[in-house]
């Protein structure tokens, strides 16, 4: 009966020590806060972004939908430019590294926005990610309309671990799953709580065990 007994503590704690989690950069201020970027005629490039080492297996980019003026569902896409759809998303990840086959010249977030503009003609702000010439690595931007030329564009974050040709080889591999935009009014137990109902759970079903049991 002792081992037993050992045996149900031992897969109580292991419930409650929840694996090691994924990493999620959370955006939910507007983005030109304190600017008067929307104002502004012409296209303004907001930096001022986060520095942040990014896994593209596990971790998330999280955007608030009432901050950015989108909506709650993550339309996305991994393309070049030209296999872009001309409508229906808000989430590009551009396969393209340069807009004019000279890599001496910068590639940047403007460029990057216009390759994207040149394809998608359906307005609405949105999302992109995009390899950046001159950093040697992949930026998040939001664009205020990814079919504008003329939209406002603020860098979110700069991916630091994904340099040279490891950062470009890493493009392609970004997924839906890497995004995602809050706002659901929906209501769930918090993440943390899981672990101490499974817990909690597995501590009572241990007791009826022992006393269906019998005494040692």
């Amino acid at each position: 009966m002792r081992q037993l007994t050992v045996y149900c503590i031992g897969a109580a704690l292991l419930a409650l020590c929840p694996a090691a989690p994924a990493a999620t950069f959370t955006f939910d201020t507007p983005p030109f806060a304190g600017t008067n970027v929307l104002n502004t005629p012409g296209r303004q490039v907001v930096g001022g972004e986060d520095f942040l080492g990014f896994s593209i297996a596990t971790d998330i980019f999280s955007m608030d939908a009432a901050a950015f003026g989108v909506g709650t569902s993550v339309n996305f896409v991994n393309s070049t430019a030209a296999n872009l759809p001309t409508g229906g998303v808000n989430v590009v990840v551009l396969g393209d590294f340069d807009n004019d086959a000279n890599p001496l010249t910068p590639f940047g977030a403007g460029n990057a926005a216009d390759l994207i503009a040149g394809r998608i003609t359906e307005h609405g702000a949105g999302f992109f990610i995009y390899f950046n010439q001159a950093l040697n690595l992949p930026r998040l931007v939001y664009s205020t309309d990814l079919s504008s030329s003329g939209s406002d564009l603020k860098i979110l974050a700069r991916m630091l671990n994904l340099t040279g040709a490891e950062g470009r080889n890493a493009i392609p591999t970004f997924t839906a799953a890497n995004f995602a935009i809050t706002g659901d009014t929906t209501t769930a137990p918090e993440p943390s709580s899981f672990p101490m109902m499974t817990g909690v759970g597995l501590i009572g079903a241990c007791y009826i065990l022992r006393r269906a049991r019998g005494p040692a």
